[in-house]
């Protein structure tokens, strides 16, 4: 069996333990969301991404013809008054910009392939990696525990790494990196 093979079935068995169906019209998103628990990635990030993603789908990101909330919210499955709150977010983050009126919407501030999702991910929620809801640099340990900190901050390095690696424009087009598509199919990724 190959190592996507072996991971689906790491990821299935997962999702029975959770009881999570991945079978039928919804399982796509009850599974998204089950395996998203446990990155501990909050709603408002995984909406703007999608969001993001959505606007990088359109020609010019939208520039030439806004996309508005609504149409974002039906395309995503998003609840657009959720959703109008984190564009605001995106808005006055530099990710997208806003037109009102009838021809108004939303449209990227810079092409898809210049914003990773590691800028969508701060803009929304801060810094990359806390711990007890502080940054790994601030927290203090004793004695034999000292050395945790490091690894704290070694974790953040490598989520960053990764996540300034991947454009929206990346995940609009469905062609991830070779270092991302390399780290999936590594059969222990999905443990």
């Amino acid at each position: 069996m190959s190592a996507r093979g072996r991971a689906s079935r790491r990821r299935a068995a997962s999702n029975r333990r959770q009881g999570v169906s991945c079978h039928g019209p919804a399982s796509d998103r009850a599974c998204l969301t089950a395996n998203l628990a446990d990155m501990r990635l909050s709603a408002r990030v995984d909406y703007a991404l999608r969001a993001a993603a959505e606007l990088a789908a359109v020609p010019e990101g939208g520039r030439s013809r806004p996309v508005t909330a609504e149409q974002i919210a039906r395309a995503q499955e998003i609840p657009p008054k959720f959703l109008e709150s984190i564009l605001l977010q995106l808005r006055r983050g530099g990710i997208v910009h806003a037109q009102r009126g009838p021809e108004g919407g939303y449209w990227l501030a810079r092409p898809a392939a210049e914003i990773s999702l590691a800028e969508v991910i701060r803009v929304i929620d801060g810094p990359l990696a806390h711990v007890r809801g502080q940054r790994p640099e601030q927290l203090g340990y004793l004695g034999a525990a000292r050395a945790l900190q490091e690894v704290w901050i070694a974790l953040r390095a490598s989520e960053r790494q990764i996540l300034e690696l991947v454009s929206i424009a990346d995940v609009a087009a469905g062609k991830l990196p070779e270092r991302i598509n390399e780290l999936v199919a590594d059969p222990d990724a999905w443990v």
